[in-house]
């Protein structure tokens, strides 16, 4: 795993697919408004069923999760002001999560399949997103 760190904030953590641990693995550290974590376990082993209760939470910043199904994908990042700050390439199998800075995405193969996730709701463009070049 990797954490990419700008001004001691976190823009990216990659989580490779060989990065996976047995049990359960938290990707992100608590202070996120995302949390984001791996399971891996051997079949019988039960997990608890739950109800996830009413709590109100306060996130002032959308983070978001992206996995890597099928293909790949580099990823281009940037600081709070928007200065380029590095690139990678996610291939299958493989995640991560944006925090803070800028992000933006090259498909690099025919369907490239993949999921994201993010604290929400989405308002609209103009609310939620500064766009830039």
């Amino acid at each position: 795993m990797e954490k990419i760190k700008d001004n001691g904030k976190i823009i990216s953590i990659i989580y490779r697919d060989s990065d996976w641990e047995k049990g359960l693995n938290f990707i992100t550290p608590d202070e996120l408004f995302v949390q984001v974590g791996s399971w891996w376990y051997d079949k019988g082993k039960k997990l608890d069923s739950h109800i996830h209760k009413d709590f109100d939470r306060v996130a002032s910043r959308t983070h978001e999760t992206i996995y890597v199904k099928q293909g790949s994908v580099r990823v281009l990042l940037y600081s709070e002001s928007e200065k380029f700050i590095k690139d990678y390439i996610l291939y299958q199998g493989d995640l991560a999560v944006f925090c803070y800075g800028g992000h933006g995405y090259e498909i690099l193969e025919d369907d490239t399949k993949i999921i994201e996730s993010k604290n929400g709701p989405f308002i609209d463009v103009e609310t939620d997103k500064k766009k830039f070049k």
